[in-house]
């Protein structure tokens, strides 16, 4: 099923793909290729970015596998500039044996803003079907979130989640909730001032430029009333705000979507999972549909800009005279 919708390309190792297959006795078949230049259709593509022999080890976090997942990410990268593939979609990584003086990122998201954002902003959004959660502030302590909440930053949030649901999902008017801060909204200040000094004016400017977004709702009773099937997007201040009720309700098929950026890249919505790790029970849903997701997201980008490729010339009724006749309106770079 999965061969009649992409093309898969693997980035990593043959050998630890073999070494998998074997281990989890498998019947996956593999093509062994240098580049995405030379995927067959039909089949399973593995490009070999890890030269020396990589020590597989279930369970355990080791070095050697942080150094092999950076190639793998690298070679990825070099290879979307150059058009060979389309999407991209990342599995869990370790945060913290992939670090290095060439990775010194929170995770993919920051990575790949700095690599192909091409000084674009990233957005993270964790989505279901119909049920999409971005953040506004994503992978720093908790002790820094009211202190990195501004006005701007929520406002820069809100078009870029208001862009892409437009764009990526084809919503043409998108409904977005945004949650609060603080307990019950604030309380009128009394639990909080943010609401009232930094939330509630982003929201009034946001809704001036015609951005339909709504709020700031309480965060603790939004989601358990089932109030966020009422809009397209729900805008959460922190990662375990909006993340820790997603995953309640959608963790087995959620994927991880980053918004904003001219790349289109998913990822699973969980994590390592190191204490299941060579057992065969993980799930593999929510990476199949990381993989939809990216394809769905693909194919709308494709179909925007053919839709936007000969734009017509703005029309109007002159109302100057007493005539009904449709005029063209004509610059002097049309002439």
């Amino acid at each position: 099923m999965m061969l009649e919708l992409c093309t898969p390309v693997i980035y990593g190792s043959p050998k630890v793909a073999a070494y998998h297959r074997k281990a989890l006795e498998l019947s996956t078949n593999f093509s062994i290729i240098n580049s995405a230049a030379d995927a067959a259709d039909n089949r399973l593509n593995i490009v070999n970015c890890i030269d020396e022999e990589v020590k597989v080890e279930f369970s355990k976090p080791d070095a050697e596998a942080g150094k092999a997942a950076l190639n793998a990410l690298e070679k990825a990268i070099e290879e979307y500039r150059e058009g060979l593939i389309d999407v991209m979609v990342t599995a869990p990584i370790n945060k913290h044996t992939i670090q290095s003086e060439e990775f010194a990122f929170p995770g993919h998201t920051e990575y790949i803003e700095q690599k192909l954002g091409e000084g674009r902003k990233a957005l993270m959004i964790l989505l279901k079907n119909d049920f999409r959660v971005a953040l506004v502030t994503g992978h720093i302590p908790v002790s820094q979130i009211a202190s990195t909440l501004t006005k701007e930053l929520i406002e820069e949030k809100l078009a870029i989640f208001n862009q892409s649901l437009k764009l990526d999902f084809g919503i043409s008017a998108p409904r977005i909730a945004v949650l609060a801060l603080n307990p019950h909204a604030g309380d009128g200040g009394l639990l909080g001032t943010e609401e009232q000094e930094v939330i509630i004016p982003a929201l009034q400017e946001m809704s001036a430029k015609g951005i339909l977004c709504y709020g700031p709702y309480p965060a603790d009773g939004f989601m358990g009333s089932g109030n966020f099937a009422a809009f397209d997007g729900v805008l959460a201040m922190y990662h375990d705000q909006g993340l820790a009720p997603f995953k309640a309700l959608a963790m087995d098929e959620g994927v991880n979507y980053t918004a904003g950026l001219p790349v289109v890249r998913t990822s699973p919505a969980h994590g390592t999972a190191y204490d299941i790790a060579g057992k065969g029970i993980a799930s593999e849903d929510s990476f199949r549909q990381a993989v939809y997701v990216a394809i769905d997201v693909f194919r709308n980008r494709v179909r925007d800009k053919e839709l936007h490729a000969r734009p017509l010339k703005k029309q109007y009724y002159d109302k100057r005279d007493d005539s009904d006749k449709l005029k063209l309106d004509t610059t002097e770079e049309d002439l």
